[in-house]
């Protein structure tokens, strides 16, 4: 059994600021149906769905400058509880999280899914860089940038970052993440972060003296200087970085199995005009050519 875990914010995203958006009000949740469809049609058969329902998340509380959503357009804000669904009603199961974000349910439910022995590989399918954390030793869990048509296992994450999966929260934590609002600890790049941590691994595991660190890094004391002077922050940043598993999402991989559109897909499509009635007439299409109805 395949599981894929698609990152439905990162879609929405995709989709409304895709040079092929016509439509800013719908367009894009017609775009991300579309590229479900086109999972399925890859052969995907077990498919879970994770989406932001609100921007903010318990990181807000904990650092006053984390992503909230007062620079998004609101014209995008809408289609999130509507791209919901429509996607629930195209049969799709959907974790829409409010305390949380979509990719702590992502790497929830690909924790869970890594458990059942059932299971031959997890995709969360998202280019987002903090999913990399997910990523198994095993190579069961991996994380596919569908658009670029890679698959990061293991080796892919210590390529692309320097560092292995399990080092990405401090990873991210040292260099800070603009993205997620969130500047990191002055002087560390990409370059010494990835040093450092191939040798120690986490932040807490640094030594504080520059001169019992066992690696060659430029700048060696003033990086430890800050480290120590901001301590605190870093290690707050990690948290902040470190996917919460903890989230709301199915109990079991069955849940995750596409059975086809429901009855209420025809109607939700009828509002978002003809594009979308073709995507309906294609979902119909492919259950019945895989033998599937919903609620079988």
């Amino acid at each position: 059994m395949l599981v894929h875990l698609v990152d439905g914010t990162y879609e929405l995203f995709r989709f409304h600021f895709g040079p092929a958006n016509r439509d800013p009000r719908h367009g894009a949740q017609i775009g991300v149906l579309r590229s479900l469809l086109d999972l399925l049609e890859e052969g995907a058969t077990h498919v879970g769905v994770a989406t932001d329902h609100v921007i903010e998340s318990f990181r807000n509380e904990l650092w006053p400058g984390y992503k909230d959503s007062s620079g998004i357009d609101p014209v995008l804000l809408e289609q999130f509880p509507e791209l919901e669904d429509l996607l629930a009603a195209a049969g799709f199961v959907v974790w829409p999280q409010v305390v949380y974000e979509a990719d702590d349910a992502l790497g929830a439910m690909a924790a869970r899914a890594a458990a059942d022995a059932r299971v031959e590989r997890v995709f969360i399918c998202t280019p987002d860089k903090d999913l990399a954390q997910c990523v198994d030793d095993a190579g069961r869990v991996v994380q596919l940038d569908r658009r670029r048509g890679i698959v990061y296992d293991r080796a892919g994450v210590e390529e692309k970052f320097g560092v292995p999966p399990a080092s990405i929260p401090d990873f991210l934590a040292l260099v800070g993440d603009s993205a997620d609002g969130f500047p990191g600890i002055p002087g560390w790049g990409a370059r010494s972060a990835a040093t450092v941590l191939s040798r120690y691994g986490h932040i807490p595991d640094i030594p504080l003296d520059p001169a019992e660190w066992e690696v060659s890094v430029r700048g060696a004391a003033r990086l430890a200087r800050n480290l120590a002077e901001h301590l605190d922050e870093a290690l707050l940043f990690r948290r902040i970085a470190t996917v919460d598993v903890s989230a709301p999402v199915s109990e079991t991989v069955d849940e995750l199995r596409w059975r086809g559109p429901t009855p209420r897909l025809d109607e939700v499509c009828d509002t978002l005009g003809p594009v979308a009635r073709a995507q309906a007439e294609r979902a119909r299409a492919l259950a019945a050519r895989r033998g599937d109805g919903h609620g079988s």
